[in-house]
């Protein structure tokens, strides 16, 4: 791997870690308390729950497209977006958050290990490079969109 080409990779992962001038999706999703969860405010259609929920399922599907030529995407959109409004309960939160940094850390090594340029040969002209950078800006708009609903119920400093 030339010095440019590390340089690129080493920059997508920041991007796509998040941070730098902009709060990272773990700030966003940091101690939230549970009766929060489920609550969609000033009749926004999402709560932080079908957000957090979203972010995972959306990622997973990129890294899967990204690795497996037998994926099968879900339906969009209702596939993608959750029913409920809230978690079940404790563990269904935990795992979202433990699922999204299981995916987002198995893509980061497909990132670095794979050709980046190079078309994945199961799609329609996306590469690995492409990816990332839908996975960065996905996720990046909807942490933004968590830590204005924080803000909108008082649990945002």
């Amino acid at each position: 791997m030339d010095d440019q080409h590390k340089i690129l990779v080493a920059e997508l992962e920041k991007l796509i870690i998040g941070g730098g001038a902009h709060a990272t999706l773990e700030d966003a999703l940091n101690d939230i308390p549970a009766k929060y969860r489920g609550i969609k405010p000033h009749n926004l259609p999402y709560s932080i729950w079908q957000l957090a929920e979203h972010i995972r399922i959306a990622q997973w599907d990129m890294l899967e497209f990204s690795k497996d030529g037998n994926h099968q995407s879900p339906k969009w959109p209702d596939d993608y977006w959750p029913k409920e409004s809230e978690p079940k309960d404790d563990a269904a939160w935990d795992n979202t958050i433990e699922q999204i940094h299981a995916d987002r850390t198995e893509f980061l090594a497909l990132l670095k290990n794979e050709d980046i340029y190079k078309p994945i040969p199961h799609g329609t002209g996306q590469n690995i490079l492409r990816e990332a950078l839908q996975i960065a800006d996905h996720n990046a708009y909807h942490t933004s969109e968590i830590i204005l609903l924080r803000r909108l119920l008082g649990i945002w400093e």
